[in-house]
């Protein structure tokens, strides 16, 4: 039903967190490792998204990556693991251990997630291991790590855009709604962002 949401981010909380979509606030949990990586309040975030349905509730779950829906998603067809139990591991490892977890036989580690015993961790790895590769699991571990690089050379130019305009008599606030609504490439350096966030400053 949805593939994933995209609004400002209105909320962040222990285990969920609020978008506003044109003035509509879907709250969607997240595992607890996500919130570290979550834009400040008030920015854009674009999370995939699965929607659990039963009688009483609709539940969304969120995720920053494709790949940690993906893997979720394989995690909840292991019996025993619903949609709370696969956030829960995924708050204690992250896809790429998770997956070096199960190809290594590696249930200690699963089992700390909270609610996982050693038994259905065991069921992970027996389930989960036929449908992993260790080359996957390389190349998307070093994929992982690029994109991990390059977030942190965007958030820093980010920041040093932010400051320019702050230095020019904008508001904070201001100054980073203007900034987030540029779409940062890796071309761009701090003048490139500057241009492009004041072509979104109300006096333009």
């Amino acid at each position: 039903m949805y593939s994933y949401i995209k609004g400002e981010l209105a909320e962040i909380n222990t285990d969920h967190i609020v978008i506003d979509v044109n003035g509509i606030g879907y709250m969607i949990y997240i595992s607890s490792q996500a919130l570290d990586y979550l834009p400040a309040i008030g920015e854009t975030i674009k999370v995939h998204t699965y929607l659990y349905m039963r009688e009483d509730a609709m539940i969304l779950y969120g995720f920053l990556t494709k790949d940690e829906l993906e893997i979720f998603k394989l995690l909840i067809t292991v019996s025993g693991i619903g949609p709370k139990g696969g956030l829960a591991i995924l708050s204690t490892l992250s896809a790429d251990d998770l997956r070096f977890a199960v190809l290594s036989g590696d249930s200690k580690a699963i089992a700390k997630a909270p609610g996982v015993g050693s038994k259905t961790a065991q069921r992970v790895i027996i389930d989960l291991k036929d449908k992993l590769s260790l080359e996957d699991a390389f190349e998307k571990k070093l994929e992982h790590e690029n994109e991990k690089i390059n977030i942190a050379s965007n958030s820093q130019v980010k920041n040093d855009a932010v400051m320019a305009l702050n230095a020019l008599g904008y508001s904070s606030s201001e100054s980073l709604k203007a900034v987030s609504k540029v779409e940062i490439t890796e071309e761009m350096d701090v003048e490139d962002v500057l241009k492009a966030a004041l072509k979104h400053m109300s006096i333009f």
